[in-house]
């Protein structure tokens, strides 16, 4: 009796230690080398719509000065919906291991001011499961020289529907928390698409 308590023992010791070593390897191995535990559509999500949705806030921000009643209540309208969902994106990024906000972003700046990008990161990107990684860049964001609001409504339009097209396809992932969120912004990137002047079909010419 005494040899199988010491036995139990032993195995749930060597469990426990295994265990501790293998979870202290995995934060090594995330912290050293910057892999991430989604797959490559998650991925490309996390830098496409992290790369879109601060742009816009601050395009937004713009609009709101300079453009007519359509093209700020457009602005307006995207701008509520990207500053709403990238805390979102940085929670669930955090959770699993997507360097957040994207490095090389840039934001935007009015006409006469150059749009100011942070430094990509230079170190490499694992994708688990996945064999897509660096190829995946953040989106350029370019602007016209000169404001129009027919330009702002024809860019925020496409935007909005490479952001939707992007949440359809995260709407499918196999990670729960991902496609629990994509779902969860099925109708508000429905809404906001036909809001700033989107066709349904639009989104298959891009």
């Amino acid at each position: 009796m005494k040899l199988n308590t010491l036995l139990v023992a032993a195995v749930l010791a060597s469990t426990s230690l295994s265990s501790c070593v293998f979870k202290t390897a995995e934060e090594n191995q995330l912290k050293y080398t910057h892999t991430t535990l989604v797959d490559g559509d998650a991925y490309a999500f996390f830098r496409q719509v992290g790369s879109i949705a601060p742009y816009e806030v601050s395009y937004a921000e713009y609009v709101g000065t300079v453009g007519n009643a359509q093209a700020k209540d457009a602005a307006a309208k995207a701008s509520k919906f990207f500053s709403d969902i990238l805390p979102q994106m940085d929670s669930l990024a955090t959770k699993y291991h997507v360097d957040f906000p994207i490095l090389g972003t840039e934001k935007f700046t009015g006409p006469g001011q150059e749009n100011i990008a942070v430094e990509p990161n230079a170190a490499p990107v694992v994708v688990k499961d996945s064999t897509l990684a660096d190829s995946v860049a953040p989106l350029a964001q370019q602007t016209s020289k000169v404001y129009s609001d027919q330009e702002y409504l024809t860019h925020i339009q496409h935007q909005v529907a490479l952001v939707k097209e992007q949440l359809r396809r995260l709407s499918r992932n196999t990670n729960k928390d991902l496609r629990d969120f994509a779902q969860a912004q099925t109708e508000p990137v429905a809404q906001l698409f036909t809001a700033v002047g989107g066709k349904e079909d639009a989104h298959a010419h891009h």
